[in-house]
C-alpha cells in the first residue's frame, strides 16, 4: 500500500495547493471498486478424538495419533504444519453424572499446492484421523495487490464522481478530505466435517482455488467554489 499512499498524498497535496482560494460548500461523497484475488493459500484442521472413561488412555491415543499424522503432514514438500488447540470434555449421562471423557486434539497444515494438501488429507484420514474444516484464501500479497488495484479504481471513480457533481453544479471543486478502507468476503469453509463423526471419512475432492472479492472504499469531501 505504499506506493497508494504516496500517490494518494501527492493527489491530494497538489488538488489543495492549486485552489487554496477555495471557501465554498462542501459535499459528501464516497465510491469503491472490487478486484478478484485468486484464492492460491489454502489452510486445513485436522483433528483426532476419543471417548472414554481414562482420561490418561484417552491422552495417549489422541496424542499417539496426532504425533503419526504430523510427521506424515511434514514430510510433505511445500506443507507447514502448526499445532492446534486441545480439549478434554466430560461425557454426562441421562441423570447428568460423568460417565466419561470426550478429548481431541488438532493441527493445522498450510500450503500453496491445494493437490498436495488435499492428497495428504486423504493419507491422514485413511489414519483415522478426521478434517474438521477446508479453507482457501489469498496469500498476503496476491491481497495486497488486489487491495492496491481496487484502491486505484475506488479513487478514479471517486474523482469521476466528484466531477459529475461539481459539474451539474455548474462550478469547480477541489478535494478537502480522503478515507481508504480495503474489506472483502471473509473466505468460507470449502468443507466441514462434523467433529462428532469416528468413522474415517471418505477422501476430499479435489480442492478448486476460486477467488475472493477484495473491496476499497474512498470516501471524503468535496469542497466546491463559492
Amino acid at each position: 500500500m505504499g506506493n497508494i499512499r504516496t500517490i494518494l498524498s501527492a493527489f491530494i497535496t497538489g488538488a489543495t495547493a492549486a485552489t487554496s482560494a477555495f471557501a465554498g460548500p462542501t459535499i459528501e461523497l464516497s465510491a469503491e471498486a472490487s478486484r478478484p484475488a485468486a484464492n492460491d493459500m489454502v489452510q486445513a484442521t485436522v483433528y483426532a478424538e476419543a471417548t472414554g472413561g481414562n482420561p490418561a488412555e484417552l491422552a495417549r491415543r489422541v496424542n499417539q495419533e496426532i504425533a503419526e499424522g504430523i510427521r506424515v503432514a511434514k514430510a510433505k514438500s511445500g506443507i507447514s504444519v502448526k499445532s492446534g488447540r486441545q480439549n478434554t470434555a466430560p461425557v454426562y449421562g441421562k441423570d447428568r453424572r460423568i460417565e466419561g471423557w470426550r478429548m481431541s486434539s488438532e493441527f493445522v497444515l498450510e500450503s500453496r499446492d491445494t493437490a498436495a494438501v488435499s492428497e495428504t488429507l486423504g493419507q491422514l484420514q485413511q489414519m483415522r484421523l478426521l478434517v474438521a474444516s477446508v479453507t482457501q484464501y489469498p496469500a498476503p500479497e496476491t491481497r495486497r495487490k488486489a487491495e492496491d488495484e481496487a484502491t486505484r479504481d475506488a479513487i478514479a471513480n471517486f474523482r469521476a464522481r466528484a466531477a459529475v457533481v461539481a459539474d451539474a453544479l455548474g462550478k469547480p471543486y477541489t478535494i478537502r478530505h480522503l478515507t481508504v478502507s480495503q474489506g472483502g468476503h471473509a473466505p468460507m469453509p470449502v468443507m466441514r466435517a462434523p467433529r462428532m463423526a469416528m468413522e474415517a471419512a471418505a477422501p476430499p475432492p479435489p480442492l478448486e482455488a476460486g477467488e475472493s472479492l477484495v473491496t476499497a472504499t474512498v470516501s471524503g469531501k468535496v469542497e466546491l467554489a463559492d
